[in-house]
């Protein structure tokens, strides 16, 4: 029974910021956006009218969107990134951010990596008094590059 082979989970992974090393930064309770889409490009060839043809061009990536249980700053080097970028304009591009996808052992199953990463939107949640939710921050980071590793 060795080789059955499960379906992979999607609840048990890690974010890393290349440069935040707090251990509260790598905690997110969700991941969406690791896409990439080819750009096409129609061509129409000389003398023959009744098709195009369609050729791939550039990548397309993102964007990534993180959501969290808020923090404040001074406790995640990510918050007060943030600030700094929606505060001060001051945006700092990342040089990379890694999401790892683990199995039961902790061990990553798969990993992406993205480049350039600078954000492009923050959001915090609805505030309510009528109910007792974690108040979840959302962050919205652009990248321009998507590597996919299967370790």
């Amino acid at each position: 029974m060795a080789d059955q082979i499960y379906q992979t989970v999607n609840f048990h992974f890690m974010v890393e910021f290349s440069m935040f090393g707090k251990a509260i930064d790598v905690m997110f309770q969700s991941v969406s956006g690791l896409d990439s889409t080819l750009d096409t490009e129609p061509i129409k060839e000389g003398g023959e009218n009744r098709f195009e043809h369609v050729v791939p061009v550039r990548r397309k990536y993102g964007p990534l969107t993180l959501k969290r249980g808020l923090l404040n700053p001074g406790r995640s080097g990510i918050t007060d990134w943030l600030k700094k970028a929606f505060d001060d304009e001051d945006v700092i591009p990342i040089p990379s951010v890694t999401i790892k996808l683990l199995n039961e052992e902790h061990k990553p199953l798969m990993v992406w990596t993205i480049n350039n990463v600078w954000p492009r939107s923050w959001k915090v949640g609805e505030l309510n008094a009528e109910q007792g939710n974690v108040l979840i921050e959302t962050l919205e980071l652009n990248y321009n590059r998507l590597v996919f590793e299967n370790p």
